[in-house]
Parts: C-alpha cells; structure tokens; sequence
C-alpha cells in the first residue's frame, strides 16, 4: 500500500497569475502529472496557474533550478510572472538576498529584489520573431506576429482588447497549424498611448486566460516596438489591473539586455497531503 506524506508550499502570485512553491531541495518530492492537476485545481485542490519546485542546480550554472509545471501538468521551459515570484520564495526559503540566479528549461535567469517587493528579471535572448504574417481565421484573414521569449508567443494588435472573444480566438490561435505542433500562447494587444500598451493572454497549458503573462507582456512590448517603434521602457497594463515594464535594447538583428519588472506577491502559505511515492 502506498503511503502518504505532509508537503508544505507557499502560494504567490505575480500580477494575478498565481503559483504553487514547494521547497524540493532534498529532492524527496515527485509529482506525477495527476498530483500536478490536481495540486493546480481551483475547486479541489490549491489552485493555481502553475506549479514550481525548488531544486539544486545540477549544472552548476546557477545558484539554483526549478521544475515548473503549467495546471494541465505539461512543463514549461519559462515563466515570466513565475520567476519573480520565484526569487522571493528562494530568498525567503533559504535567507539567500539578491541578487539571485535559477536555471530553468530556457537558461538561467538573474532576479533582483527590490524594496518594494517587486522584482526585475533578465530574459533569454528571445528568438523565432516573425511580423506582419496573415493567418486564416474564424474571423477572416488576420496580421499576426510572433516572438520566442523563452515559450512561443503570438501577438494580436486589436483596436479594444475588451471586445475581444478570447475564448473563441484564443483556442483557434494556439492551435493553429502556424504554430503546430505544440502550439502558441496568444497575446491579444492594444495601444493606448505611444509605449504604453494594455494585453490580454490565453495561455497554453492553462487552456485559458491569466490576470497576467510575464512572457507575453515581454513579447507583445518587443513586438510593439518594432511594429509601432516604440523605444524602452514599454509599460504594459494586465489583465489583473497591475503595470509591468519591459526594458530591452532594440537592434537591427532582434534584442538584447531584456529585463521584465512587476510586482511578486506572497498569499499564504499551507500545508497538503499527497502520495509519498508516485513516478513522473
């Protein structure tokens, strides 16, 4: 008979886009992708867009490593939202200060706390940026862009983001044959003055809309830049009401020095039981 074991996480969230940490240093933890579900489940579980484990850095790249999964259970190479929350969960697990480095599945990331509890991040160099292609759609023929920051991201400029069905256009987009196989998060994008922007994203692995997507904010500002030359910092207003930056070098070749500021909020923390021994 299997048996069952105590496991203690800290709910954060950044910008409204929430998480579940668990401090897996020791390695004693294995999620199957059930547990991960189940974990992520808003009305059985803890609730959450995603869930991230605290693990050494077996590379020796960065001070430490996360293994993060989306509420579907798939893993996810990066997070924006989810790694500033990230580093003030290791600050506060291990007492290490900032500035702090993690390796995730798109390289190690450096986060740097500030006084105000918001936190600043380095992304990976973005790559695969596309503009100005015309994809088939429900609606008819529609210019979308596209950008790698870390997880694929295509963007929608759209004169008003609230009269947007996100729920029609947000499945059709992600699974469009484009971005096959593994699909697309999409970013749904209006310009309300010059460098400042307001977006909306239907993420993959959630299947749905988030409050806030760290890595579409950053894509939907980069490809901001370039379509409405917009120079650094872009702001970008959430879903959830709050204001991210995104500072970047803009060059002929794509970008470079990119850094993601916004706040990374603790909720509560808790304690679940769950089966002590499972494969992943």
């Amino acid at each position: 008979m299997m048996g069952r074991m105590v496991v203690d996480f800290v709910k954060m969230n950044g910008a409204g886009n929430d998480f579940i940490f668990i401090d897996n240093r020791s390695r004693a933890i294995n999620l199957s992708t059930e547990q991960v579900i189940g974990l992520c489940h808003r009305q059985r579980g803890v609730g959450a867009d995603g869930l991230c484990l605290l693990i050494p850095c077996a590379s020796g790249k960065a001070d430490w490593a996360w293994e993060f999964y989306n509420s579907d259970g798939s893993v996810a190479d990066m997070c924006g939202n989810a790694s500033r929350c990230f580093a003030r969960f290791i600050q506060k697990t291990t007492g290490q200060n900032s500035p702090i480095t993690f390796e995730t599945g798109a390289g190690v990331i450096t986060a740097v706390i500030h006084e105000d509890h918001r936190v600043t991040i380095n992304l990976t160099h973005p790559k695969d940026l596309a503009i100005n292609e015309i994809l088939p759609l429900s609606i008819g023929s529609t210019v979308v862009h596209s950008l790698n920051t870390g997880v694929p991201h295509a963007v929608i400029f759209v004169s008003d983001v609230t009269q947007v069905a996100i729920q029609q256009l947000g499945p059709e987009i992600r699974r469009h044959r484009r971005f096959s196989p593994k699909g697309t998060n999409v970013n749904f994008v209006q310009v309300l003055s010059p460098g400042v922007i307001r977006v909306r994203t239907f993420e993959r692995g959630v299947e749905g809309e988030t409050l806030a997507c760290g890595t579409g904010v950053t894509a939907s500002a980069l490809i901001s830049s370039k379509v409405h030359g917009f120079s650094t910092p872009v702001k970008v207003w959430v879903q959830g009401g709050d204001l991210m930056e995104v500072h970047f070098q803009n060059q002929e070749s794509g970008f470079s020095d990119i850094r993601l500021n916004g706040p990374a909020d603790f909720a509560f923390n808790g304690s679940v039981e769950i089966e002590a021994t499972c494969n992943k």
